[in-house]
């Protein structure tokens, strides 16, 4: 019987996309989940919802609910990880607040730049944690990452724990076809598309039509003429005009959401010119207002899943459970995953995390190679390398310099910020988050 340990199970609108999809395979519509997160009340809000799922579906799987990490991890075969190391408060306000007393803003702070930098700080040594108990108890098993920021966590994990079998999942290839389906008036059935990068700054290399045409003419010309994008299906207020705007300079379709990628490069959010903010529509400070947006929307929702008799249980589109059915049975599927790179993508250094297509059987999750990448391409993703690197050769080296390195080779922060700007935002930084961050990264400044 198969077990899935959820680490971080009170994210419960995930959780139940994952554990709903387990129901729909035969393979694992009876296994075990055993849901774990430290905030009691969210578990036993996920529990209720997972049981209700179960009974919904009518399968035979079984919940249990554990505080206890190892507990949880006990036995698994398969491992998702969905939590936010020091939540939106504080940990959240301040990578936003303190940053914008030295004019640097934000939308997403997740990934890169100062905001990902140290949520990375703060996310690695658990996700070590997790790593060092599944060897003890569970060393078979299969990591699905789910925590961001995604690249920063897979080479670090990669790199201390290299016997742990892990990939690191995101759903933004998912998404980028939903919208782009959308925009077209296509079915996503439709597509044909091939993408490779580094996680939310990988491209469509290739994106066709059923018959094998090029959909990139429509996408331009649409552009050009102002018909494209349409109003976002997934993000109402934050207009994807600014991947458009990539792809017409560089001649490929991002896979991250324009809100995410204004803040990776430095063209777009720049002092003095807010006309840039306003053509392109880009939502500053974004994921603060998501969040309290999202706390104030789940109060309702937990009361209506709480209440009702049944919970509709509609298949997503996230990697994990179709992840687990194709090792489970040995039945071949292809998924995008963020693993180190050994050589799938030679043009970018060996060891940093890349996303590409990859086969999933009884074998595991096995990267496909793919050579072609276009250097322009090449060049931005290794902008967002450097900083994911020297992020990781902090955490492995212990070594707090490297975080401040890391923040001066980011684009948008060295565009806006001088050098010496830079290392105050970061010491300021280290000694707000305080606890937050390892001990060796934390700054104690005198009183």
């Amino acid at each position: 019987m198969t077990k899935l340990a959820f680490i971080g199970a009170g994210s419960t609108i995930f959780m139940k996309n994952i554990v709903g999809d387990m129901l729909h395979f035969d393979a694992l519509k009876d296994a075990t989940i055993a849901l774990m997160d430290i905030d009691e009340t969210r578990l036993a809000e996920s529990e209720a919802v997972a049981k209700k799922m179960i009974a919904t579906m009518g399968t035979g799987a079984t919940v249990e609910t554990t505080t206890d990490q190892r507990r949880a991890l006990d036995g698994a075969d398969f491992v998702v990880t969905a939590f936010q190391i020091g939540g939106y408060d504080p940990c959240t306000i301040t990578d936003f607040d303190l940053p914008k007393r030295y004019g640097l803003r934000q939308t997403i702070a997740d990934t890169l730049g100062v905001g990902g930098i140290m949520r990375g700080l703060r996310t690695v040594p658990h996700l070590w944690r997790v790593a060092e108990d599944m060897a003890a108890l569970c060393p078979d098993a299969l990591l699905m990452q789910y925590v961001n920021p995604m690249a920063i966590n897979t080479w670090a994990l990669a790199e201390r724990y290299p016997q742990i079998k892990q990939v690191g999942l995101c759903h933004s290839v998912q998404n980028t076809v939903q919208e782009l389906a959308h925009d077209l008036d296509m079915d996503q059935a439709d597509f044909r598309y091939k993408v490779a990068g580094v996680n939310h700054v990988a491209f469509f290399l290739k994106l066709e039509d059923a018959r094998g045409n090029s959909l990139y003419p429509r996408l331009s010309d649409g552009y050009r003429a102002g018909r494209l994008p349409k109003p976002p299906l997934l993000m109402p207020r934050c207009p994807n005009t600014l991947r458009y705007e990539v792809m017409e300079h560089l001649g490929y379709f991002c896979t991250e959401s324009s809100e995410h990628l204004a803040e990776y490069v430095p063209w777009f959010i720049k002092e003095g010119r807010d006309d840039l903010i306003d053509q392109f529509g880009i939502p500053l400070d974004e994921y603060p207002k998501r969040c309290v947006e999202q706390q104030a929307a789940w109060k309702e929702q937990a009361k209506a899943l709480q209440s009702a008799s049944e919970i509709a249980v509609p298949k997503s589109h996230e990697f994990a459970a179709e992840i687990m059915n194709a090792i489970t049975t040995d039945t071949a599927y292809v998924a995008y995953g963020n693993l180190p790179n050994t050589g799938q993508i030679p043009q970018l250094p060996l060891g940093a995390a890349v996303e590409t297509p990859c086969l999933v059987d009884a074998g595991g999750v096995q990267p496909s190679v793919v050579t072609d990448i276009p250097p322009q391409l090449v060049a931005l993703m290794r902008s967002q390398i450097n900083v994911q690197e020297l992020t990781v050769r902090a955490l492995i080296d212990q070594n707090p310099d490297h975080i401040t390195h890391a923040a001066m080779m980011d684009p948008h922060t060295a565009a806006e910020l001088d050098l010496r700007q830079i290392r105050a935002l970061i010491d300021d930084l280290r000694a707000a988050h305080g606890h937050w961050l390892p001990d060796w990264a934390q700054l104690r400044q005198a009183a």
